[in-house]
């Protein structure tokens, strides 16, 4: 369910009003119905709703935007309804001719394009934009992604070789990312999966940054680098010796550090810097 709010004069504000006469049109009875009791509108179970705003369409419909979004508050003032809203920035403008095409999908009537107004849709806006119009990431047939991202805000992945002599370096990271109130996990804290390959990848698509330890040049911490890269994940490089670095990542910064006492005190205050900036960003 979805509130289609039309003016003509589009939504280039954070705030704009709707004239109560305007509100419900173009809406089924039962809506109405379920929205509106004794001629009072509940603008408080309205506003929950997504909502999708359109521009009133004129002459070339590529050039009218239309935004998803949300009202932030709503407050009926004699005749109108004043409104503070605000747009999804991770949904990209749509024009009136993008919307034609899913219209049907939508609920909108070919007139609702040219007329302002108020209308509510019982329909999933999202399900439909991400069937018809978001596009889509290519899915790879090895493992599986979500078709959209869901990453963890305090989830830090740590890709290195599973050795013995990791197992210091390990700890470290796990006090550091303690200390900054973010945990992390490694591959091997996890069996969701029959495959192993699948837990490392939602590792990754689910973490805010990921740690890959290059030392010993091990192929799997760089095939999990690539993944990582390819997925856009902020990326910590570390290594004990900076040869092991690979020749394509060498102009990326990376830490280098000794494996003693004094070596994971420094890498642990350079990843601890690192991933301030990450979370501040």
């Amino acid at each position: 369910m979805f509130n289609l709010l039309v003016k003509g004069n589009g939504w280039n504000d954070s705030r704009d009003e709707m004239d109560c006469s305007r509100i419900f049109e173009y809406t089924e009875d039962y809506l109405n119905i379920r929205f509106k009791t004794n001629n009072t509108i509940d603008i408080d179970s309205l506003i929950k709703l997504p909502c999708l705003f359109m521009q009133e369409t004129w002459h070339d419909e590529s050039q009218q935007n239309a935004r998803v979004g949300t009202i932030v508050s709503a407050v009926k003032s004699r005749s109108v309804i004043k409104i503070e809203y605000a747009f999804d920035n991770s949904i990209p403008p749509l024009t009136n001719n993008q919307l034609r095409e899913v219209a049907g999908e939508l609920g909108i009537a070919d007139f609702e394009f040219s007329r302002t107004h108020w209308a509510i849709k019982d329909i999933d806006l999202y399900k439909v934009l991400l069937r018809y119009l978001k596009p889509r990431r290519q899915l790879p047939n090895v493992f599986t992604i979500s078709e959209v991202e869901h990453i963890e805000p305090s989830l830090i992945s740590v890709m290195m070789p599973f050795d013995m002599v990791f197992n210091a370096v390990h700890e470290k990271l796990k006090e550091v990312t303690s200390g900054l109130n973010l945990y992390c996990r490694r591959a091997d804290d996890i069996w969701e999966n029959p495959a192993i390959i699948q837990d490392v990848v939602s590792l990754i698509d689910h973490s805010k940054a990921v740690i890959c330890d290059c030392t010993g040049r091990n192929p799997n911490v760089f095939y999990e680098i690539g993944i990582a890269h390819t997925l856009g994940r902020e990326t910590i490089l570390v290594t004990q010796n900076e040869h092991d670095i690979p020749f394509d990542l060498r102009h990326l910064r990376y830490v280098k550090y000794l494996n003693n006492n004094e070596g994971l005190q420094a890498l642990g205050e350079a990843v601890s810097s690192r991933l301030r900036t990450i979370i501040n960003a």
